[in-house]
């Protein structure tokens, strides 16, 4: 008798750990610029620089990087940017995470806040989570024929366990040019910019992957020349990049996440040799896990009247798909200003975040709750403070569908910005309109059974010789033919010679004549 096996690839998480961190520095502005009289605008960037894994825990090493805008004392009331840094370490338990594992680990800013103690010198206090998850990729050896024995009798299931075909982590360089209008003047200084990335798709292709999207560029410069104005420019850069990826192709299913790394602009002459292009130089990490799935018929149990079988069965733990679905959302709000907030002179620029502040599996699918932090740039009528800044939250409200979400289910959410307007209802409020991206991946998390070997032993001959030689049954609810010859010593395929059954099984009720069957070492 001869047990064919087949190699099934499976992936599961292997180990899930959260933990939060917080930072708080001073640092002094540099001596080269003016002092400060006020706080403008401020953002912060989190980068990893090194994540390293020993037993049961994540050891993690980077940066925070904090840009700032502020104005200057004296009467001409400059706007300067300045930037600093903050190295950190951290330690996130991961249980079960062993030396060498390659861990994926996202960071977040989920709170900046800069306060000015002196006219040169800012706080700094900053909240950073960080999310780390660990994919393993593992092999069943799983039963799926039996040959070499005639009389033997087979059940089987079905299973579609996901399989990781492709992981990795790669980078896009997106390279575009803006030239100013014809209305705006020539550039003297970059004094602010903001680079969002915005209606990412990703579509896979034969051994690549087509990124599509937009930078959406807004820049804050100061004009040329003696007489010095502040002048914006704000649009929209769309992109189209390919990146190769080794081992993509149709038919998988993606779980990726493209984020926007950094940002490097600088002015650069036009070709008539004025300060008129700004040139822009975006990093996008590719956060890349491409599924397949595999319908895979393995055996769950033998048997055979001549002797008796023993399943050897394995217990495993694998994954199969519950859904992905990309969806998208509206949200709008109106925004106030803060009472002691210098009244609004002209709409400069809005800029939004998506914060997820719960994602619940439910049995209609993900339930999600989150808002768009908006910050909005605006000139005032205060010349002592010529801009000033107002921030919220458009909260928002969605259910992400999933076909068969299940008990036990884990999912992956990546949320981003479509789109993004805003405009003046009065000198104290902003109405703000934000088109959300949600894309979501859902994997069910199951246990199953898996035949890995047969033991081979002889009948019990004393059950044989007690057995009558005729049974008259009468079938009853929930009876396969399976189980009754299974219980008779005999095969289906008798029962249903001897009863000239037509159909697989029988129903309910029907009388059934099962001889007794002698096995044929014994004849």
């Amino acid at each position: 008798m001869e047990l064919l096996k087949k190699n099934i690839h499976m992936s599961r998480r292997k180990a899930y750990g959260e933990s939060r961190m917080t930072l708080s520095e001073d640092f002094n502005i540099p001596d080269k610029r003016p002092d400060a009289a006020g706080l403008i605008q401020k953002r912060g960037e989190v980068r990893l620089e090194e994540t390293r894994t020993v037993e049961g825990q994540v050891q993690l090493s980077g940066t925070l990087e904090v840009h700032i805008l502020y104005v200057s004392e004296g009467e001409e009331r400059r706007l300067c940017r300045i930037r600093a840094e903050f190295p950190f370490e951290e330690k996130l338990a991961l249980p079960g995470a062993a030396a060498g594992d390659s861990v994926d680990v996202r960071p977040e800013l989920e709170d900046l806040k800069v306060r000015l103690i002196n006219s040169r010198k800012f706080s700094v206090q900053a909240l950073v989570s960080f999310e780390a998850e660990l994919e393993e990729l593992y092999d069943v050896q799983a039963g799926v024929e039996l040959h070499g024995e005639a009389s033997v009798s087979t059940r089987s299931r079905k299973i579609t366990p996901l399989s990781l075909a492709v992981r990795k982590k790669d980078i896009v360089r997106v390279k575009e040019e803006l030239a100013l209008p014809s209305s705006k003047p020539n550039i003297g200084e970059l004094l602010w910019d903001s680079v969002e990335l915005r209606g990412v798709d990703v579509r896979i292709q034969e051994e690549s992957l087509d990124i599509r999207g937009e930078l959406f560029l807004f820049v804050l410069y100061e004009t040329e020349g003696e007489k010095k104005s502040r002048e914006w420019i704000e649009t929209s850069l769309p992109f189209q990049q390919s990146l190769e990826c080794s081992g993509s192709g149709s038919g998988q299913i993606p779980d990726v996440e493209v984020t926007l790394s950094g940002v490097r602009l600088e002015t650069v002459p036009d070709p008539d040799g004025e300060e008129r292009m700004i040139q822009a130089e975006a990093v996008l990490n590719v956060n890349i896990r491409l599924y397949e799935e595999e319908t895979v018929e393995i055996l769950s149990d033998v048997y055979t009247p001549e002797k008796e079988l023993i399943p050897v069965c394995r217990e495993e733990g694998y994954e199969s798909l519950a859904g992905r679905n990309f969806s998208k959302c509206r949200a709008s709000d109106r925004v106030r200003m803060n009472p002691e907030a210098p009244r609004m002179l002209q709409f400069c620029h809005s800029k939004g975040e998506v914060r997820i502040d719960e994602a619940r599996m439910t049995e209609q699918g993900i339930q999600v709750e989150g808002a768009v932090e908006v910050s909005i740039l605006y000139v005032t009528s205060d010349d002592s403070m010529p801009f000033a800044v107002m921030e919220g939250d458009v909260p928002f409200s969605h259910l992400i569908e999933v076909e068969d979400p299940g008990e036990h289910c884990r999912f992956s959410l990546h949320a981003g910005l479509e789109q993004l307007s805003a405009a003046m209802v009065d000198s104290e409020e902003i109405e703000v309109k934000a088109g959300i991206d949600l894309n979501a991946f859902a994997a069910r998390e199951q246990k199953g059974s898996f035949l890995t070997d047969i033991r081979e032993k002889e009948l019990d001959l004393a059950r044989i010789q007690e057995m009558p030689g005729i049974v008259g049954y009468l079938v009853q609810e929930g009876d396969t033919l399976w189980d009754i010859a299974r219980d008779c010593l005999t095969t289906p395929e008798k029962i249903r010679e001897w009863n000239q059954l037509g159909t697989e099984e029988a129903l309910p009720g029907t009388r059934l004549l099962i001889l007794k069957n002698i096995p044929s070492s014994r004849s």
